[in-house]
């Protein structure tokens, strides 16, 4: 069987190898588009206007570390998880914990909270972008940013 040029070009551009990967859209960008609920205390919330807690300072962290500007969308729990699933979203960090069912839809950043264990969702089949974000997440729990954060939120004073 012979396959045309222009059949060729078609199964190439439709091989998973030539989807772009999410980090090239994030560096592209220069943001990260983080979704998030912003109405559960202490993990995020607004103060007025401005968004806090602990799960928008990490957001904040990360994407510094990733060498890109956070981008917070306040969004509500239905739209959360079917926008990362879209793209409309590159990640949730909402105090998400893995489970079976999300781990088939989603891959997984390591965790970044253990009591309950919380990791941040994004769209399957992204390598790179799961590298770069586990670096990042690597780099402020080895620092002990991430264990800072963690008290100030977490732990009564």
């Amino acid at each position: 069987m012979r396959f045309s040029p222009g059949l060729l070009l078609l199964l190439a551009l439709l091989s998973p190898l030539a989807h772009a990967e999410l980090i090239d859209d994030v560096n592209d960008r220069g943001e990260l588009r983080i979704a998030l609920e912003a109405n559960t205390p202490p993990y995020n919330f607004k103060e007025g206007d401005k968004l806090a807690g602990f799960e928008v300072e990490l957001g904040e962290l990360l994407a510094k570390e990733m060498e890109v500007r956070s981008s917070f969308i306040t969004t509500d729990n239905a739209d959360l998880l079917s926008g990362v699933e879209t793209g409309k979203y590159d990640v949730a960090i909402n105090h998400i914990a893995m489970t079976a069912e999300l781990e088939d839809r989603f891959d997984f950043s390591e965790a970044y909270h253990q009591k309950p264990q919380l990791a941040i969702p994004f769209q399957k089949g992204n390598p790179a972008f799961k590298s770069s974000l586990n670096g990042a997440l690597k780099r402020v729990t080895d620092d002990g940013r991430l264990k800072a954060l963690t008290k100030k939120w977490f732990e009564v004073q």
